[in-house]
């Protein structure tokens, strides 16, 4: 194999490749990469097809291989339901042809995947502050794309180059873009009021690149610990950015009738990450300092 995996090896001379580059994810990291100093390019072949994979690794010579492509769905996940071959070929196949071309090179891949394969359930309830841990099975199958992510995760342990980041409701200081799950429930005419684990990329993904530097490898619960609902990230909005915003809630029941398929509300455990990373904040510190703090709009909160 030739990878030296979770943390055994000195700091190399560091080149990345990147698939994703028209992603939010992969724009971001590539920017990170470009301010670090760090030497980058992107993938330019499709997952799935073998051979431009093997072409792109020839031609950029990394030391790691980060993924942060894949099908999410345009303009939420509801698309993958009606478009499931797309989104098998893009998530299951393509992750797995790039985690063996990783392989067989002796590279670790950074795979950024999804938390949203979970659901509160009898052992994981609500409010409890109990959350899912990385050796945990999944348990959430309401969605195509959630059942996709969690099939590619479960192959993906038998990759031991592979590193999963399990992403969730991901949010950053760009209030701008649409995919920003701060902007989106800004937008939405009536929201669900859940507490959930969510991912602060400003904080997280620099913590993703020091990760491919330790060689870490295997799952981890990529989000902040402990959980935030909704409308606490709603009062934040209004006291933070702009007093007059108001919003109106409704229930599971009443959400069903305008979405396709469930969406997937669940606190994951952060021990592991925290254990790695001590400085990493909790959820609602995180959005003051890296969101809410830096787009202040009011005198004061």
């Amino acid at each position: 194999m030739g990878v030296a995996t979770n943390g055994s090896a000195p700091e190399p001379a560091l080149k990345f490749l990147i698939y994703g580059r028209t992603g939010w994810i992969g724009g971001l990291l590539g920017g990170l990469c470009a301010d670090r100093g760090i030497p980058f390019a992107y993938g330019a072949g499709r997952l799935e097809n073998r051979a431009q994979l093997e072409a792109d690794i020839d031609a950029a010579a990394p030391t790691h291989v980060f993924n942060a492509a894949g099908v999410t769905g345009r303009p939420n996940v509801d698309w993958c339901e009606t478009h499931r071959a797309e989104t098998v070929r893009a998530n299951v196949v393509g992750t797995l042809t790039l985690a063996d071309v990783c392989r067989s090179r002796g590279l670790v891949l950074i795979n950024y995947a999804t938390g949203c394969i979970f659901e509160y359930d009898a052992a994981h309830p609500l409010g409890t502050g109990i959350g899912f841990k990385e050796e945990d099975t999944p348990n959430f199958v309401g969605s195509f794309y959630s059942k996709t992510k969690a099939m590619v995760e479960e192959l993906l342990k038998n990759y031991e180059n592979v590193c999963t980041l399990r992403v969730r409701m991901p949010i950053s200081s760009d209030l701008s873009n649409p995919r920003n799950f701060i902007t989106k429930i800004t937008r939405y005419e009536k929201v669900v009021n859940i507490p959930n684990s969510m991912t602060i990329l400003d904080e997280l993904l620099p913590i993703s690149i020091e990760m491919a530097k330790r060689n870490l490898t295997g799952i981890w619960n990529f989000t902040n610990p402990g959980a935030v609902s909704h409308n606490e990230i709603l009062e934040m909005y209004r006291d933070y950015i702009d007093p007059s915003f108001t919003w109106k809630n409704f229930n599971l029941e009443e959400q069903a009738k305008v979405i396709v398929a469930p969406r997937s509300n669940n606190e994951l455990d952060q021990t592991k990450l925290k254990n790695e990373f001590p400085e990493l904040l909790s959820i609602k510190e995180s959005l003051i300092k890296y969101v809410f703090e830096p787009n202040r709009k009011t005198s004061k909160a």
